[in-house]
């Protein structure tokens, strides 16, 4: 598989649908979604204006208040393109709106991370990457580390 094949952004109806969830948090709606999406705001790299996206959390700590997310389109994405830029942003999730500043997640954390995730959500992971990588990837370690590798991980830890 090459690193090629996350490099096509969402068109058409898929786009409306992975956007469709930003109205709901606009609504107020995003208590809806639990720990398990994130509205993430952050200032575009050229436009210098504020763009929104909604991220699947791929783990929190409790402990370190830390969202994990990963890019699905890779570093091309521009949201995450954008964080590099300007790494201090503000994120929702469920019905809390934090300060936060965006970090990358070495690779080894993010496999273990992902590892993780393939344990809790298999069929949400056998998804992602039919979707993503447009090949069904059983979950487990191996998995993980090819995932990793394609899409960067991304904290949002809060600001103090």
């Amino acid at each position: 598989m090459s690193k090629t094949t996350v490099l096509t952004a969402p068109q058409g109806l898929l786009r409306f649908g992975l956007r469709l969830p930003i109205w709901l948090y606009r609504l107020r709606l995003g208590w809806l979604f639990g720990n398990r999406f994130l509205l993430l705001t952050h200032i575009g790299r050229k436009s210098g204006l504020a763009r929104q996206t909604v991220i699947e959390v791929v783990k929190y700590d409790e402990e370190s208040d830390r969202y994990f997310v990963v890019s699905g389109w890779g570093i091309q994405s521009d949201w995450y393109q954008n964080i590099h830029k300007n790494p201090d942003v503000v994120i929702n999730v469920g019905a809390r709106k934090l300060q936060v500043r965006a970090e990358d997640i070495p690779l080894s954390e993010a496999v273990d991370i992902l590892e993780e995730y393939t344990r809790r959500y298999p069929m949400a992971f056998k998804e992602l990457t039919r979707l993503f990588l447009k090949e069904e990837l059983q979950p487990g370690r191996e998995a993980s580390q090819r995932l990793a590798e394609m899409m960067p991980m991304v904290a949002f830890r809060p600001r103090k």
